[in-house]
């Protein structure tokens, strides 16, 4: 059996209790076991035991939203592709889940991009580079009891979306392509139940519709990219429509329909950018997006999107949102157990929870202050980042080709060999 490890005399944030001061957590294997002030935690006699003295450990950050490691799924055939899955494109040796390691981040939702209005499967994963990269995806994903790799859907509209033909020019025909490919769905599924297991009855096999029957049976979650609140709107009348489970993502303007989400208990994974630029859909957001939206009764997580926020600055997120009026301990949520929820891991991640996995980040100080850094970030009770360590200090303040990537990955431009920029 493993050694346990335990640090004293910390300042814990377990998420889902309130802060402990001069507290302890004992871990033991890949599990929580013991959580709480240090006068009261019974430190197992042969565990190994860290004075924590002056740092803060709060659970592993989650990202809802995430392009490590590549975003190919969908081509430039059909805006609808939904058999694609994004596990089948991941460079799981990108120097980026090693930068996400060293912004505390311990779990991530690789998604196909934006270009589509469904662009394919996406995928949960675990960093678990530990002493060395993994060699295979395979490696870090998450898997369910079965040992299946567990992950959504992805969705988009709004102006990403459109295109020249057969890509929809409207939002209006962006809503119908997707109706009309659910209703195909719906139309499949029930040939599916009438064959009752015939296979001379049975419909040719679709892997387009067969995710979309998943989704609309609640066994793939949509991660839906939407700005506008009237394209915001067209996705809660979808969601209600075909009965899929839906996280809406980005929702810049969700402060104009916080009401709206509310009602139809949807949660709301943001972006909170601090520069500006972007989209003209982008334009109204605001910091105060996830105060509007908690205080209106919507569950709010934070993402990166990374590249478009470093996810060696994700804590940043929750800073700004609480600096324009968010609750604190709900900002802090939005970075680990909102998130886990939205995945459907809340049972498994998020918080300091005996019996949850642990993935934990050790900081040296407040994490919502720019002057606290990652020191050191574990998963599954495995040290997979540390700052003392000069190969792990690279990835914490190197540039983007910080862990020798031979060429940065950009979503804009094409590879040298294909006549692109290089």
């Amino acid at each position: 059996m493993d050694r346990p490890m335990a640090w004293v005399n910390a300042t814990l944030l377990p998420v889902d209790k309130p802060p402990i001061e001069n507290g302890a957590i004992v871990v033991q294997g890949d599990k929580i076991k013991a959580v709480g002030a240090s006068s009261s935690v019974t430190i197992p006699g042969d565990a190994t035991v860290v004075d924590a003295k002056g740092k803060w450990i709060m659970p592993g950050l989650i990202c809802t939203h995430s392009h490590i490691g590549g975003m190919g799924a969908a081509d430039g055939s059909s805006p609808i592709q939904p058999g694609v899955r994004i596990l089948d494109s991941i460079n799981v040796r990108d120097s980026g889940f090693r930068r996400a390691l060293a912004g505390g981040l311990t779990t991530i939702n690789i998604m196909p991009g934006s270009g589509h209005l469904i662009s394919g499967q996406t995928v949960y994963c675990k960093l678990r580079y530990y002493e060395s990269s993994p060699r295979v995806v395979d490696e870090i994903l998450i898997r369910d009891k079965e040992g299946l790799p567990i992950g959504g859907l992805k969705m988009a509209n709004g102006t990403n979306s459109q295109g020249d033909s057969p890509f929809p020019g409207t939002r209006g025909k962006s809503a119908y392509l997707v109706r009309e490919q659910y209703i195909k769905a719906r139309e499949y599924q029930a040939k599916v139940v009438k064959a009752n297991g015939d296979s001379t009855k049975l419909p040719p096999r679709d892997l387009h519709l067969e995710t979309l029957v998943e989704a609309m049976q609640g066994k793939r979650i949509v991660h839906h990219h939407t700005h506008r609140h009237d394209d915001i709107m067209t996705v809660i009348r979808l969601s209600q429509e075909f009965g899929f489970q839906t996280v809406l993502h980005h929702v810049s303007e969700g402060w104009k329909v916080a009401k709206e989400i509310a009602q139809a208990k949807l949660p709301c994974s943001i972006i909170v950018l601090d520069s500006p630029g972007g989209k003209v859909e982008a334009k109204d957001m605001t910091f105060s997006n996830g105060r509007v939206l908690d205080e209106a009764g919507v569950k709010v997580a934070f993402h990166t999107d990374d590249w478009i926020t470093d996810s060696r600055l994700f804590m940043r997120s929750a800073a700004l949102a609480v600096r324009a009026g968010m609750n604190r301990n709900k900002a802090v949520a939005g970075l680990t157990l909102a998130g886990a929820e939205m995945l459907g891991l809340g049972d498994r991640i998020g918080s300091l929870t005996v019996g949850k996995d642990a993935d934990i980040a050790i900081l040296s100080g407040d994490p919502l202050s720019v002057f606290s850094r990652v020191l050191e970030t574990w998963v599954e009770g495995r040290k997979a980042f540390d700052l003392s360590k000069s190969e792990d200090q690279l990835y914490a303040e190197g540039g983007m080709t910080a862990g020798s990537d031979l060429d940065p990955y950009l979503c804009c431009f094409a590879p040298a060999w294909q006549g692109g920029a290089k």
